[in-house]
């Protein structure tokens, strides 16, 4: 995972100390014991199964089709994705999971019949304009909240925000492993990756399709994003 830099942390946090009556910055903050914490009540105790459950029932309220599938049949299932949504182009993020989990003869056949494209890294302005002009792209979610059918994406090298915004249709291969009840996991697994020097530069929640609504609450899809969204729930333990 890349690691950031900080530029002017101290002076600002200098600055909004002095304008609240302190000298200096405090060394560390102490969080409160809260008497009652109900967001860790929310599904708690609830199996893997169950979350499986929980995001196919709300992922079809936010439109988003849910395919539940073993390894093995990962690659016949993704194929049907592929073909649902009209096929290629696509473009696909440079991710190691796609080879662990058995993909990786399709994407290289895909690749050489030029109907799929991995990301570059150091291509930005490249990878850019194919992905506007796919029809189609697939991402690995890296944390996956049940409670609102969102997949959350870590920005890594290979791994760009494009992939998932720019195409008209986006695949999410969901690992059943990467399920939580809902955000106050996700915020853990993050403050976890901070403490540990591993915070990604960027981090994006995505809960199916892309969904505007105007003053008189006319819903319309697909403004800031995908149209169609399909998530694939794949067995990983």
């Amino acid at each position: 995972m890349e690691t950031g830099t900080i530029s002017g942390k101290d002076k600002f946090l200098k600055r909004l100390s002095n304008r609240m009556g302190r000298e200096e910055a405090p060394a560390s903050v102490t969080l409160p014991a809260w008497s009652k914490r109900p967001q860790d009540k929310v599904l708690e105790g609830a199996s893997q199964d169950e979350l499986v459950d929980v995001l196919i029932a709300h992922s079809r309220a936010i439109h988003t089709d849910v395919v539940t599938s073993t390894s093995q049949d990962l690659e016949k299932f993704l194929q049907e994705a592929v073909s649902e949504l009209g096929g290629g182009p696509i473009v696909c993020t440079r991710d190691e999971r796609f080879s662990s989990f058995g993909l990786g003869n399709y994407l290289k056949q895909e690749e050489k019949n030029g109907s799929l494209h991995i990301w570059e890294e150091g291509s930005r302005e490249d990878n850019f304009k194919i992905a506007e002009k796919a029809n189609i792209g697939i991402t690995f979610s890296d944390v996956t909240l049940a409670e609102s059918g969102t997949v959350v994406l870590f920005r890594q090298e290979g791994i760009g925000r494009s992939v998932s915004l720019l195409p008209e249709n986006y695949i999410a291969i969901i690992p059943k492993s990467t399920l939580v009840p809902r955000m106050t996991q996700a915020a853990k697994i993050i403050r976890d990756n901070q403490k540990n020097g591993q915070m990604p530069s960027c981090i994006n929640f995505i809960s199916g399709p892309s969904n505007s609504a105007d003053i008189e609450l006319r819903l319309v899809v697909g403004v800031h994003g995908p149209v169609k969204v399909i998530y694939i729930v794949v067995e990983d333990a």
